[in-house]
């Protein structure tokens, strides 16, 4: 019977045209039934040429459902790189290339992935390029160094996957991404990945890909993830901390992120809480790589409670199970507010977003329900 149920959870990645080297490896990492935006593109992506878009929040299953089509299609006869894929940040990188490396487990031929980011010598991932590369993971400015030093060809590549595309352009790379699609030629088909769909990521589609694109929007009707539950605690600045302190206390078992505007708001609330004896450490854009890295490894395995970040610092943290999102203040833009609360409620679980929020950013509270068409619930 067990067989059984089995076999029944593996079919379904069977009807999607899964190879079943792939659906074992799936199987073996606890993917065994298809999310909706594995069902909708994998089956799209393996029977077409085509250029894509796909609109759909972060946790939602993204990397399996262009990774297997990307790997699938790779020519293990040939040593030329065949596929790239571009997400902002080190850390995403790292993970996207781990998970493929993963999913190629039980695959009779071998299959080379690579990665390519900044924060390590580059001397080591030009040797790593040197030999048999099927595949290349990387972020948009460590890549533009090793196309602009000659040291990486990328005539060849059939699919070029732009991962994240509303993040890699809030931050900064528009100029990259630009020369990038322009240097990997016109042959190749652009698989374009968004968790919001902004003016800039409209512009790409409507420069570098062809207008008969198919797009698969999951949860159309919400651009922010169903799972999140929203809520507001009206305080006063002056009072932020005590408020937090009391969320903290009642959730001693939890984990989460506490988002505020600025580096100095990150140190400050990070310093004021460890002396409250809570387990929480700043992740902010001016430390150093192998700070942040160690910062992450903690938080990742679980010997940290909290992290406190800035909206660029948290850019590419995937981390499962965790509780909560606490806004310090608000962000300023409505696209910020989605990838803070999406950090909570991955892979079909739940969470809850709380904001902090003084008088003056009432009228905030309501802008977000009217843009992103949620519910916020105030709490006290």
């Amino acid at each position: 019977m067990h067989f059984l149920k089995l076999q029944l959870k593996m079919s379904t990645f069977t009807k999607l045209g899964v190879a079943t080297s792939y659906i074992k490896a799936l199987n073996e990492i606890s993917i065994k039934t298809p999310t909706e935006i594995q069902e909708k593109v994998i089956p799209l992506l393996l029977n077409s040429e085509t250029d894509f878009i796909g609109l759909a929040q972060t946790g939602t299953g993204k990397t399996a459902a262009y990774g297997i089509p990307v790997l699938q299609k790779i020519d293990t006869e040939s040593s030329k790189i065949q596929a790239l894929i571009l997400s902002p940040t080190r850390e995403l990188v790292k993970q996207i290339k781990k998970q493929l490396f993963k999913f190629t487990k039980y695959n009779d031929k071998k299959l080379f992935v690579e990665a390519i980011y900044g924060g390590e010598k580059i001397e080591k991932q030009l040797k790593s390029l040197q030999r048999t590369t099927h595949v290349v993971v990387a972020t948009p400015g460590r890549l533009m160094d090793f196309i602009e030093r000659g040291e990486i060809d990328l005539k060849h590549i059939s699919v070029l996957v732009l991962d994240e595309s509303d993040e890699m352009l809030s931050m900064g790379f528009k100029q990259d991404l630009n020369r990038i699609l322009k240097y990997t030629g016109k042959t190749k088909n652009t698989w374009l990945f968004s968790a919001t769909f902004p003016e800039d990521v409209k512009k790409i589609t409507k420069t570098y890909m062809s207008v008969n694109a198919p797009k698969v929007v999951i949860d159309e009707n919400t651009l922010v993830n169903a799972n999140i539950s929203h809520e507001y605690i009206k305080t006063t600045v002056n009072n932020k901390l005590n408020v937090i302190i009391r969320f903290l206390e009642n959730r001693s078992e939890e984990r989460g992120i506490i988002f505020c505007r600025t580096k100095a708001g990150v140190q400050k609330l990070a310093r004021l809480l460890q002396e409250e004896g809570f387990s929480v450490a700043a992740l902010e854009g001016d430390m150093q790589q192998k700070e942040r890295d160690k910062v992450m490894r903690m938080f990742k395995n679980q010997s940290l409670q909290v992290l406190i970040a800035t909206d660029v610092a948290a850019r590419g943290i995937d981390v499962s199970n965790l509780a909560f999102v606490l806004h310090h203040q608000l962000p300023e833009k409505d696209e910020y507010y989605t990838h803070r609360s999406g950090r909570t409620a991955r892979a079909g679980k739940e969470g809850v977003s709380v904001a902090l929020v003084s008088a003056q950013e009432q009228q905030r509270i309501q802008e977000l329900q009217n843009k992103l068409k949620i519910r916020f619930k105030e709490v006290y």
